[in-house]
Protein backbone atom coordinates (compact mmCIF):
# COMPACT_ATOMS: atom_id res chain seq x y z
CA UNK A 1 0.00 0.00 0.00
CA UNK A 2 1.22 3.57 -0.68
CA UNK A 3 1.84 6.03 2.11
CA UNK A 4 -1.18 7.74 3.72
CA UNK A 5 -2.01 11.12 2.20
CA UNK A 6 -4.18 12.32 5.09
CA UNK A 7 -4.77 11.40 8.72
CA UNK A 8 -7.56 12.37 11.06
CA UNK A 9 -10.72 10.75 12.36
CA UNK A 10 -14.21 9.72 11.30
CA UNK A 11 -16.79 11.64 13.30
CA UNK A 12 -19.78 9.31 13.77
CA UNK A 13 -22.11 11.15 16.17
CA UNK A 14 -20.18 11.08 19.45
CA UNK A 15 -18.04 8.18 18.20
CA UNK A 16 -14.55 8.98 16.91
CA UNK A 17 -12.56 6.58 14.75
CA UNK A 18 -8.90 7.52 14.14
CA UNK A 19 -8.02 6.72 10.52
CA UNK A 20 -5.47 7.20 7.78
CA UNK A 21 -6.48 7.88 4.17
CA UNK A 22 -4.71 5.81 1.50
CA UNK A 23 -5.31 6.12 -2.28
CA UNK A 24 -7.40 3.17 -3.49
CA UNK A 25 -6.31 3.42 -7.12
CA UNK A 26 -3.04 3.88 -8.99
CA UNK A 27 -2.23 5.43 -12.34
CA UNK A 28 -0.58 3.18 -14.93
CA UNK A 29 -0.46 5.79 -17.69
CA UNK A 30 2.88 6.07 -19.47
CA UNK A 31 4.44 9.51 -19.01
CA UNK A 32 6.40 11.32 -21.73
CA UNK A 33 8.99 14.10 -21.65
CA UNK A 34 9.06 16.85 -24.23
CA UNK A 35 12.35 16.83 -26.14
CA UNK A 36 14.02 18.64 -29.02
CA UNK A 37 13.87 16.10 -31.90
CA UNK A 38 17.13 17.29 -33.45
CA UNK A 39 19.38 16.58 -30.45
CA UNK A 40 16.94 14.95 -27.95
CA UNK A 41 17.54 17.75 -25.44
CA UNK A 42 14.90 18.19 -22.74
CA UNK A 43 12.41 21.02 -23.23
CA UNK A 44 11.60 22.70 -19.92
CA UNK A 45 9.06 25.31 -18.95
CA UNK A 46 10.14 28.33 -16.99
CA UNK A 47 7.94 30.60 -14.92
CA UNK A 48 8.50 34.09 -16.26
CA UNK A 49 6.70 37.31 -15.29
CA UNK A 50 5.10 38.75 -18.41
CA UNK A 51 5.66 42.33 -17.24
CA UNK A 52 9.38 42.41 -16.46
CA UNK A 53 10.49 39.15 -18.14
CA UNK A 54 12.11 37.92 -14.92
CA UNK A 55 12.27 34.17 -14.22
CA UNK A 56 10.67 33.48 -10.85
CA UNK A 57 11.16 30.85 -8.15
CA UNK A 58 8.21 29.12 -6.47
CA UNK A 59 8.46 31.21 -3.28
CA UNK A 60 7.96 34.37 -5.36
CA UNK A 61 4.66 33.15 -6.81
CA UNK A 62 1.23 33.36 -5.13
CA UNK A 63 -2.29 32.62 -6.30
CA UNK A 64 -4.23 35.37 -8.03
CA UNK A 65 -7.96 35.66 -8.72
CA UNK A 66 -9.26 37.76 -11.62
CA UNK A 67 -12.12 39.85 -10.22
CA UNK A 68 -12.42 41.86 -13.44
CA UNK A 69 -10.58 42.09 -16.74
CA UNK A 70 -6.89 42.78 -16.05
CA UNK A 71 -7.65 43.18 -12.33
CA UNK A 72 -6.20 40.50 -10.04
CA UNK A 73 -6.20 40.10 -6.29
CA UNK A 74 -3.45 38.08 -4.59
CA UNK A 75 -4.43 35.20 -2.28
CA UNK A 76 -1.56 33.83 -0.21
CA UNK A 77 -1.23 30.50 1.56
CA UNK A 78 -1.55 32.37 4.86
CA UNK A 79 -4.90 33.80 3.71
CA UNK A 80 -6.17 30.33 2.90
CA UNK A 81 -4.89 28.88 6.19
CA UNK A 82 -6.95 31.41 8.18
CA UNK A 83 -10.23 30.38 6.54
CA UNK A 84 -12.18 28.22 9.04
CA UNK A 85 -12.35 24.61 7.85
CA UNK A 86 -14.13 22.41 10.44
CA UNK A 87 -13.41 19.24 8.47
CA UNK A 88 -9.66 19.87 8.22
CA UNK A 89 -8.91 16.87 10.44
CA UNK A 90 -12.21 15.02 10.47
CA UNK A 91 -14.41 13.07 8.09
CA UNK A 92 -17.75 14.25 9.45
CA UNK A 93 -20.64 11.91 8.65
CA UNK A 94 -23.74 14.04 8.07
CA UNK A 95 -26.31 11.49 6.83
CA UNK A 96 -26.99 7.85 5.99
CA UNK A 97 -28.80 7.07 2.73
CA UNK A 98 -29.75 3.94 0.73
CA UNK A 99 -26.82 2.70 -1.36
CA UNK A 100 -28.83 2.87 -4.59
CA UNK A 101 -29.82 6.52 -4.09
CA UNK A 102 -26.42 7.93 -5.08
CA UNK A 103 -26.02 8.80 -8.76
CA UNK A 104 -22.69 7.24 -9.93
CA UNK A 105 -21.94 10.35 -12.03
CA UNK A 106 -21.27 12.20 -8.78
CA UNK A 107 -18.54 9.81 -7.61
CA UNK A 108 -14.91 10.80 -8.08
CA UNK A 109 -11.61 9.55 -6.61
CA UNK A 110 -11.53 6.63 -4.17
CA UNK A 111 -9.58 6.20 -0.93
CA UNK A 112 -9.20 3.36 1.55
CA UNK A 113 -9.66 4.25 5.21
CA UNK A 114 -7.22 2.46 7.51
CA UNK A 115 -7.85 2.28 11.25
CA UNK A 116 -5.11 4.18 13.08
CA UNK A 117 -4.03 2.04 16.01
CA UNK A 118 -5.76 -0.42 18.34
CA UNK A 119 -8.12 2.24 19.67
CA UNK A 120 -9.77 2.44 16.23
CA UNK A 121 -10.39 -1.31 15.87
CA UNK A 122 -13.75 -1.61 17.65
CA UNK A 123 -15.50 1.58 16.40
CA UNK A 124 -14.15 0.92 12.87
CA UNK A 125 -15.66 -2.58 12.87
CA UNK A 126 -18.88 -1.27 14.43
CA UNK A 127 -19.42 1.28 11.63
CA UNK A 128 -18.55 -1.28 8.95
CA UNK A 129 -21.01 -3.88 10.24
CA UNK A 130 -23.76 -1.29 10.75
CA UNK A 131 -23.41 -0.15 7.13
CA UNK A 132 -23.46 -3.77 5.90
CA UNK A 133 -26.54 -4.73 7.90
CA UNK A 134 -28.51 -1.62 6.98
CA UNK A 135 -27.50 -1.68 3.27
CA UNK A 136 -26.79 2.03 3.56
CA UNK A 137 -23.88 4.34 2.80
CA UNK A 138 -22.71 7.36 4.74
CA UNK A 139 -22.55 10.87 3.29
CA UNK A 140 -19.70 12.85 4.82
CA UNK A 141 -17.83 16.12 4.62
CA UNK A 142 -14.03 16.17 4.61
CA UNK A 143 -11.18 18.45 3.62
CA UNK A 144 -8.43 17.47 1.22
CA UNK A 145 -5.82 19.59 -0.57
CA UNK A 146 -7.10 22.83 0.88
CA UNK A 147 -10.81 22.56 0.10
CA UNK A 148 -13.89 21.01 1.64
CA UNK A 149 -15.40 18.08 -0.23
CA UNK A 150 -18.45 15.89 -0.11
CA UNK A 151 -17.77 12.18 0.34
CA UNK A 152 -19.44 8.79 0.23
CA UNK A 153 -18.44 6.20 2.82
CA UNK A 154 -19.15 2.53 2.05
CA UNK A 155 -17.96 -1.00 2.78
CA UNK A 156 -15.56 -2.95 0.53
CA UNK A 157 -14.64 -6.35 1.93
CA UNK A 158 -13.39 -5.78 5.47
CA UNK A 159 -12.44 -2.16 4.83
CA UNK A 160 -14.16 1.20 4.61
CA UNK A 161 -13.85 3.17 1.38
CA UNK A 162 -14.24 6.91 0.95
CA UNK A 163 -15.28 8.27 -2.46
CA UNK A 164 -15.05 11.98 -3.15
CA UNK A 165 -18.30 13.31 -4.64
CA UNK A 166 -19.20 16.30 -6.75
CA UNK A 167 -21.47 18.85 -5.13
CA UNK A 168 -25.02 18.91 -6.54
CA UNK A 169 -24.48 22.19 -8.40
CA UNK A 170 -21.44 20.72 -10.18
CA UNK A 171 -23.52 18.16 -12.11
CA UNK A 172 -24.70 19.28 -15.52
CA UNK A 173 -28.24 18.44 -16.63
CA UNK A 174 -28.48 15.87 -19.47
CA UNK A 175 -31.97 17.07 -20.51
CA UNK A 176 -30.78 18.61 -23.78
CA UNK A 177 -29.08 15.35 -24.80
CA UNK A 178 -32.23 13.20 -24.83
CA UNK A 179 -33.01 11.69 -28.26
CA UNK A 180 -36.26 12.52 -30.07
CA UNK A 181 -39.36 10.48 -29.25
CA UNK A 182 -39.41 7.08 -30.98
CA UNK A 183 -41.56 3.96 -30.77
CA UNK A 184 -39.91 0.86 -29.28
CA UNK A 185 -41.57 -2.54 -29.63
CA UNK A 186 -41.64 -4.96 -26.68
CA UNK A 187 -39.96 -7.56 -28.88
CA UNK A 188 -37.04 -5.18 -29.45
CA UNK A 189 -36.61 -4.69 -25.70
CA UNK A 190 -36.73 -8.48 -25.26
CA UNK A 191 -34.04 -8.81 -27.91
CA UNK A 192 -31.83 -6.27 -26.14
CA UNK A 193 -32.26 -8.12 -22.83
CA UNK A 194 -31.36 -11.40 -24.56
CA UNK A 195 -28.16 -9.74 -25.81
CA UNK A 196 -27.41 -8.46 -22.28
CA UNK A 197 -27.84 -12.00 -20.93
CA UNK A 198 -25.53 -13.40 -23.62
CA UNK A 199 -22.89 -10.79 -22.72
CA UNK A 200 -23.34 -11.19 -18.96
CA UNK A 201 -20.26 -11.70 -16.76
CA UNK A 202 -19.70 -12.11 -13.03
CA UNK A 203 -16.07 -10.97 -13.06
CA UNK A 204 -14.48 -8.26 -15.24
CA UNK A 205 -10.99 -8.36 -13.69
CA UNK A 206 -9.52 -10.00 -16.81
CA UNK A 207 -9.89 -6.88 -18.97
CA UNK A 208 -6.62 -5.06 -19.67
CA UNK A 209 -5.47 -1.84 -21.32
CA UNK A 210 -4.46 -3.02 -24.82
CA UNK A 211 -3.39 0.48 -25.83
CA UNK A 212 -0.88 0.70 -22.96
CA UNK A 213 0.47 -2.77 -23.81
CA UNK A 214 0.96 -1.76 -27.45
CA UNK A 215 2.61 1.49 -26.36
CA UNK A 216 5.05 -0.42 -24.13
CA UNK A 217 5.96 -2.68 -27.08
CA UNK A 218 6.52 0.39 -29.26
CA UNK A 219 8.85 1.98 -26.69
CA UNK A 220 10.75 -1.29 -26.17
CA UNK A 221 11.27 -1.70 -29.92
CA UNK A 222 12.51 1.89 -30.34
CA UNK A 223 14.84 1.52 -27.34
CA UNK A 224 16.47 -1.47 -29.10
CA UNK A 225 16.68 0.41 -32.39
CA UNK A 226 14.09 -1.82 -34.02
CA UNK A 227 11.15 -0.92 -36.18
CA UNK A 228 7.90 -1.53 -34.29
CA UNK A 229 5.61 -4.22 -35.67
CA UNK A 230 2.73 -2.90 -37.78
CA UNK A 231 -0.59 -2.72 -35.99
CA UNK A 232 -3.83 -3.76 -37.65
CA UNK A 233 -6.19 -0.86 -38.17
CA UNK A 234 -9.34 -0.89 -36.09
CA UNK A 235 -12.54 -1.49 -37.97
CA UNK A 236 -14.75 1.53 -38.39
CA UNK A 237 -18.16 1.26 -36.80
CA UNK A 238 -20.96 0.29 -39.17
CA UNK A 239 -23.55 2.64 -40.56
CA UNK A 240 -27.11 3.11 -39.48
CA UNK A 241 -28.90 -0.06 -38.37
CA UNK A 242 -31.90 -0.64 -40.62
CA UNK A 243 -33.25 -3.91 -39.19
CA UNK A 244 -32.87 -3.64 -35.42
CA UNK A 245 -34.20 -7.12 -34.69
CA UNK A 246 -31.79 -8.72 -37.18
CA UNK A 247 -28.90 -6.82 -35.60
CA UNK A 248 -29.92 -7.99 -32.11
CA UNK A 249 -30.20 -11.62 -33.23
CA UNK A 250 -26.80 -11.48 -34.92
CA UNK A 251 -25.27 -9.84 -31.84
CA UNK A 252 -26.67 -12.56 -29.55
CA UNK A 253 -25.19 -15.26 -31.80
CA UNK A 254 -21.82 -13.49 -31.88
CA UNK A 255 -21.77 -12.99 -28.09
CA UNK A 256 -22.60 -16.65 -27.43
CA UNK A 257 -19.92 -17.82 -29.84
CA UNK A 258 -17.33 -15.58 -28.19
CA UNK A 259 -18.28 -17.07 -24.81
CA UNK A 260 -17.26 -20.49 -26.11
CA UNK A 261 -20.68 -21.92 -26.79
CA UNK A 262 -19.45 -22.97 -30.25
CA UNK A 263 -20.57 -22.30 -33.77
CA UNK A 264 -23.67 -24.45 -33.36
CA UNK A 265 -25.11 -22.40 -30.51
CA UNK A 266 -28.79 -22.03 -31.19
CA UNK A 267 -30.43 -18.65 -30.98
CA UNK A 268 -34.14 -18.58 -30.32
CA UNK A 269 -35.94 -16.46 -32.83
CA UNK A 270 -36.96 -13.14 -31.38
CA UNK A 271 -40.68 -12.42 -31.27
CA UNK A 272 -41.80 -10.45 -34.29
CA UNK A 273 -42.81 -6.82 -33.77
CA UNK A 274 -46.45 -6.16 -32.95
CA UNK A 275 -47.09 -4.35 -36.26
CA UNK A 276 -46.21 -7.49 -38.24
CA UNK A 277 -48.50 -9.57 -36.04
CA UNK A 278 -51.37 -7.16 -36.65
CA UNK A 279 -50.91 -7.34 -40.40
CA UNK A 280 -50.93 -11.14 -40.28
CA UNK A 281 -54.07 -11.05 -38.16
CA UNK A 282 -55.80 -8.82 -40.70
CA UNK A 283 -54.90 -11.11 -43.59
CA UNK A 284 -56.09 -14.32 -41.91
CA UNK A 285 -59.84 -13.47 -41.78
CA UNK A 286 -59.72 -12.52 -45.48
CA UNK A 287 -58.37 -15.96 -46.37
CA UNK A 288 -61.05 -17.64 -44.23
CA UNK A 289 -63.80 -15.56 -45.88
CA UNK A 290 -62.52 -16.52 -49.32
CA UNK A 291 -62.49 -20.15 -48.27
CA UNK A 292 -66.08 -19.88 -47.01
CA UNK A 293 -67.18 -18.34 -50.33
CA UNK A 294 -65.51 -21.18 -52.25
CA UNK A 295 -67.17 -23.77 -50.03
CA UNK A 296 -70.55 -22.05 -50.43
CA UNK A 297 -70.12 -21.92 -54.20
CA UNK A 298 -69.21 -25.60 -54.36
CA UNK A 299 -72.19 -26.55 -52.22
CA UNK A 300 -74.58 -24.47 -54.31
CA UNK A 301 -73.21 -25.98 -57.51
CA UNK A 302 -73.63 -29.54 -56.33
CA UNK A 303 -77.17 -28.81 -55.09
CA UNK A 304 -78.10 -27.35 -58.45
CA UNK A 305 -76.76 -30.41 -60.22
CA UNK A 306 -78.80 -32.70 -57.98
CA UNK A 307 -81.98 -30.63 -58.46
CA UNK A 308 -81.85 -30.71 -62.28
CA UNK A 309 -82.71 -34.38 -62.76
CA UNK A 310 -85.78 -33.97 -60.52
CA UNK A 311 -87.13 -31.16 -62.67
CA UNK A 312 -86.56 -33.21 -65.85
CA UNK A 313 -88.36 -36.20 -64.41
CA UNK A 314 -91.36 -34.10 -63.46
CA UNK A 315 -91.65 -32.73 -67.00
CA UNK A 316 -91.74 -36.24 -68.50
CA UNK A 317 -94.70 -37.36 -66.34
CA UNK A 318 -98.05 -37.56 -68.31
CA UNK A 319 -100.54 -34.93 -67.50
CA UNK A 320 -103.73 -36.06 -65.80
CA UNK A 321 -106.81 -36.03 -68.11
Amino acid sequence: MPRPIWSGAISFGLVTIPIKVVPATENHNISFRQVHLEDMGRVRYRKVCELDGKQLSDNEIVKGYEVAKDQLVAVTDEDLAEIPLPTAKAIEIVAFVPAGSIDPVRIGDSYYLEGDGQVAAKPYKLLRQALERSSKVAVAKFALRGRERLGLLRVKGDALVLHSMHWPDEIRSPASLAPPAVEIEDSEVDGAIALMDAMGEEDISHYTDHYREALEELIAAKAQGKQPAPVAEAQEPGGQVVDLMAALNASVAQARESRGEGEHATVHEMPKPKKTAKKAAKKTPAKKTAAKKTEAGSTAGSTAKKATPKKTADRRKPRAS
